[in-house]
């Protein structure tokens, strides 16, 4: 049995389908405009609708093209009349309707037969959707390798919370792998066929930012030379994947909230807003507990990003996981740097397995890359990251570094807004000497953003 909508201006047929349909076991709605019948189909999901071609106002092919456009899964049967048969037959030939029925004496058992094609058309079509999608969430699960007690229950909190349209927040340390999980999500979702777009939030200075999620229109600003569709336009009936969402400004911060409030985006020097159906998975390395305590986050946003949360493991909860990780890689790398590695040496294996990785799965990615690259026989002999520097010990060299000869660590008649400057300045190149020049490791050593980190760059010229 389905859910019908019946769509007629003459009342005399939309009571007749309705008493016939509901005797069968159906659920029935009926209205006698097309306007009416374009607001049952934004409210409601209908199996099959049926409707007149010719109405006054809005008419049953507009009907039809506004049901492709907002319920594609609905079926949908025109009833014409002989004058407009030829609309028709020529709806159906373009894809858009299911099925025609002329009006005749016979209509209500023409209707009866065409509902029974059309549900049988409709439960085919779901249950291809569902193989589908049983298939694409092996394939998108196997993606994550590991065995862990951590990692099944990850995977299958992927399964469960994919079916739904909920908003997803992705807690995970950095390199842990969130950007993977919010694809999986997204592949074993209802969306799989729209796109995914990613973006990372801390790469982008605000006024950038804002331009990129909601597009602009042309004189929007300098350079702004024709209209853009911003990434929640692009990701319109899909996902968009917000990463390093705790680097967001704070005026940014309300314009999402509006967003996923409203379920509309406004482009920037634009007047309209433009209506959106995404879902959004937000990911983050940061308390952002903390930060709304601090108030540097907002609680409105965290409670709508929050809906339904995922914490993804640190490769150290997930010991058992590092071997199979390890030839997963070496399976990859290998091939790619031409030579014949067959397996990993037994102690480097033991040694990869009781390491920390402070840098999770993408530490352990490149140490794999960088053995292999080095490796001059056929089996894999790793040597283990040095320890990271961590923030306090740059601090504690740059402390050092400006203590007066007397040993105290501030001379007489210090300036604090130049001592401070000195000391950020001799931070940022202690960081950089410890990284080897590379700003992003930089930036990670002293527990700043990027941009952050660039910004102070270019206030000291270095």
């Amino acid at each position: 049995m389905g859910n019908i909508l019946v769509c007629d201006d003459e009342r005399s047929i939309c009571e007749l389908l309705d008493i016939t349909l509901r005797r069968d076991g159906h659920k029935v709605e009926t209205v006698t405009s097309g306007d009416a019948a374009k607001r049952k189909i934004d409210s409601a999901l209908f199996d099959v609708i049926v409707t007149d071609i010719k109405m006054p106002n809005v008419d049953g092919v507009e009907v039809l093209c506004h049901a492709h456009q907002i319920s594609p899964e609905s079926a949908v049967i025109l009833m014409t009349a002989v004058d407009d048969y030829e609309a028709a037959v020529q709806a159906v030939k373009a894809g858009g309707a299911t099925d025609y029925i002329r009006k005749s004496p016979g209509l209500v058992d023409e209707v009866k037969l065409a509902i029974a094609r059309a549900l049988t058309k409709v439960s085919l079509s779901r249950q291809n959707f569902a193989l589908r999608r049983d298939a694409a969430t092996r394939n998108s699960l196997d993606n994550i390798v590991g065995v862990s007690p951590a990692l099944e229950k990850l995977k299958q909190t992927i399964r469960t919370v994919a079916t739904t349209g909920s908003t997803i927040l992705i807690y995970g340390e950095s390199g842990t792998g969130k950007e993977l999980v919010a694809r999986a999500v997204h592949t074993c979702s209802p969306r799989a066929a729209e796109a995914f777009v990613s973006v990372n939030c801390g790469a982008f200075p605000e006024t950038l930012l804002e331009s990129e999620l909601f597009g602009y229109v042309k004189g929007a600003f300098t350079g702004a030379n024709q209209n853009r569709r911003g990434l929640f336009e692009v990701a319109d009936q899909g996902t968009i994947f917000l990463d390093e969402i705790g680097e967001m400004t704070m005026p940014m911060q309300v314009k999402l909230l509006r967003v996923l409030q409203e379920r509309t985006v406004r482009p920037v020097g634009g007047t309209s807003e433009i209506p959106v159906d995404v879902r959004v998975i937000a990911a983050t390395n940061r308390d952002l507990d903390r930060q709304v305590a601090d108030g540097t986050f907002r609680e409105d946003l965290y409670y709508r990003l929050n809906v339904i949360p995922i914490r993804v493991p640190g490769l150290r909860e997930r010991r058992d996981d590092v071997p199979l990780l390890a030839n997963h890689f070496l399976k990859k790398y290998a091939p790619a740097a031409g030579k014949s590695i067959h397996a990993i040496a037994a102690a480097s294996l033991d040694a990869l397995t009781g390491y920390d990785w402070p840098g999770n799965v993408r530490q352990l990615e490149n140490t794999i890359e960088r053995a292999v690259a080095l490796e001059t026989t056929n089996e894999l002999h790793v040597e283990l990251p040095a320890e990271r520097p961590k923030a306090r010990a740059v601090a504690a060299g740059a402390e050092s570094a400006m203590t007066s000869p007397t040993g105290s660590l501030l001379p007489e008649g210090v300036n604090m807004e130049s001592y401070i400057e000195q000391m950020e300045r001799s931070l940022l190149q202690s960081a950089l000497a410890q990284t080897n020049g590379v700003q992003v490791r930089a930036a990670d050593v002293l527990g700043i953003s990027y941009r952050s980190f660039r910004h102070l760059m270019k206030k000291y010229e270095l």
